[in-house]
């Protein structure tokens, strides 16, 4: 490992977050008219975004939809078929080193040496970056002290649990204290408990003004999380705001009805003329459910139409939209996506 020669480029130093290239206004991450194809398959179909310092943006979808696709392009892993990556000003085509030197990546699955302990596989991402054998030394001992890692710091990573190697994976992305992080469904394959770590290590970064590119298939992780969201759907961003913008354009609230189930076929009638919208029906549970712009004066306009038709519900809620109502409407069934191999993953 210490015969390595280091890149070109050394960063031999505490902060390699690229100070010349930073404009004041100017976004972070710029994403402009981006398309990739694979055959006959539309991975990313003109995706466009702009990312600015110091916030958090969820790319959210369903597994296919084009989000680690984007993010492998943004990585440099890819070339896009047309359109334009751009971090901290620096072309993903025309400058892939300074491009790499920006970010830092935690992918699906964390990138580990299993035979290496914790400390040495930091150390060699610190070497890797360009930094003397001192800085990487102490980097590493920073970043798995911060990741509650430090005891665990000379045990071969192969003897990590799946959230110790999680974090070692992020400390790893965090090293070189990039300018743009980029986790791509940070916690797939976690357990609740792991995954709530996850999340609590996140949102120290956010509470310490990171930029974070999250990209994930948990609605309840982009909605703790991100600050803003864009929704992925075979290929292409449907949808886009904070989080209670998009609950608020879904349909800010739902109305939640239970009756006989002689009765569905009406209420569903009443419930869909009262939103003017088709409302979902879900006979085993005897439930009709509709997405009701003015939540309370809803609720009393379909007691009144229950009475005048004789149906008395036996269950009735008004609640607010969440995120899960906003997937199912904006995204579709996607097309399988390529994975890493260039292979098609259903």
């Amino acid at each position: 490992m210490n015969n390595e020669r280091p890149p070109r480029r050394p960063v031999d130093n505490d902060d390699n977050t690229n100070q010349d290239t930073r404009k004041s206004g100017e976004p972070l991450l710029r994403i402009q008219s981006l398309c990739k194809s694979f055959g006959d398959t539309r991975a990313v179909d003109g995706v466009d975004l702009s990312l600015p310092r110091g916030s958090v943006f969820g790319l959210l979808g369903p597994n296919g939809a084009g989000k680690t696709t984007i993010v492998r392009m943004l990585a440099t892993l890819l070339r896009p078929d047309s359109g334009r990556i751009t971090v901290g000003g620096h072309d993903t085509a025309t400058e892939p080193e300074a491009v790499r030197r920006s970010i830092g990546l935690s992918g699906q699955f964390a990138s580990v040496d299993e035979k290496l302990t914790g400390a040495e596989n930091l150390y060699l991402v610190g070497r890797l970056y360009g930094m003397s054998r001192r800085t990487a030394r102490s980097r590493a001992a920073e970043m798995l002290g911060r990741f509650r890692l430090t005891e665990a710091a000379d045990r071969r990573a192969q003897h990590y649990s799946g959230g110790m190697r999680r974090r070692l994976d992020l400390a790893g992305a965090l090293l070189a204290r990039p300018e743009l992080v980029v986790l791509d469904e940070p916690t797939t394959g976690l357990d609740p408990r792991s995954r709530m770590d996850t999340w609590e290590i996140i949102g120290e970064l956010v509470a310490e003004g990171a930029t974070v590119l999250l990209t994930t298939q948990y609605l309840e992780e982009a909605d703790r999380l991100a600050g803003r969201i864009a929704v992925l759907s075979a290929g292409r961003i449907v949808e886009r705001g904070t989080p209670d913008q998009l609950k608020a354009r879904t349909g800010g609230q739902r109305l939640d009805v239970t009756v006989p189930s002689e009765e569905l076929e009406v209420t569903a009638g009443i419930l869909g003329a009262l939103a003017q919208s088709t409302p979902a029906v879900d006979p085993v549970n005897r439930r009709v459910e509709v997405a009701v712009p003015h939540g309370r004066s809803a609720m009393t306009e379909a007691l009144r139409r229950f009475a005048e038709a004789g149906i008395e519900p036996l269950d009735m809620a008004l609640r607010r939209a969440t995120l899960d109502d906003v997937f199912l409407a904006l995204t579709e069934e996607p097309s399988p996506e390529p994975d890493r191999a260039g292979e098609l993953t259903p």
